[in-house]
C-alpha cells in the first residue's frame, strides 16, 4: 500500500521530543500514536506545526473506536493521493504537495505506481461491474480511470 512508501519528514525532531526512537514511515502506528497523543506542539518550529496540525486534520480526524490504528489514516492518504491526481497533479507535483503541506516524503515514482495500480484495480472494477449490469458503476469508474489519466471522457 502506498502508505507503507510514506516517511515523516520530521522524525528526528519528533523521537527527540519523546525521549526514543521512532520509525520513520509515516503511517507506522508508533508514529501515528505520537502525532495524535504525545507531542508538544510548542517545541516545533512554526511550519513543523502547520504540517503536523494539517497531517492530524487530514489523516487523523476519525472517530474509530480503533483510532489511530483502524486503517483509516492509510484510506486517507491513498484518497488524498487520487483525489490530487483527479485535480489535474502530475505524480512529481503530488509527491512535492505532500511534502509540503503535510511534511510527508514520498518518492514521485512511488506515488506514480500507485495510480498505475489505482487504474488496473479501477478497470477490473469497471470489467464486473460491466458484467453485472451495474451501469452507474461502470460510468463511475470510466470517470476516475479518465481523470487519473488525464483525459476528458468521451
Amino acid at each position: 500500500m502506498i502508505a507503507s512508501k510514506a516517511r515523516i519528514k520530521f522524525n528526528r525532531r519528533l523521537s527527540k521530543q519523546l525521549g526514543y526512537r521512532i520509525p520513520d514511515g509515516a503511517f507506522h502506528g508508533a508514529v501515528l500514536d505520537a502525532l495524535a497523543t504525545r507531542i508538544v506542539f510548542d517545541l516545533f518550529d512554526h511550519s513543523t506545526r502547520e504540517q503536523i496540525v494539517s497531517f492530524h486534520k487530514t489523516f487523523l480526524d476519525c472517530s474509530c473506536r480503533e483510532h489511530p490504528f483502524c486503517g483509516c489514516p492509510e484510506q486517507k492518504f491513498a484518497k488524498e493521493i487520487i483525489e490530487l491526481r483527479e485535480s489535474g497533479l502530475n505524480h512529481h507535483e503530488i509527491s512535492a504537495y505532500l511534502l509540503d503541506l503535510f511534511g510527508i516524503e514520498i518518492f514521485p515514482a512511488d506515488v506514480l505506481s500507485f495510480l498505475e495500480d489505482t487504474v488496473h484495480l479501477l478497470e477490473a472494477i469497471e470489467e464486473i461491474a460491466g458484467l453485472e449490469g451495474e451501469t452507474v458503476l461502470v460510468d463511475k469508474t470510466q470517470e476516475h480511470i479518465a481523470a487519473i489519466e488525464g483525459k476528458k471522457r468521451t
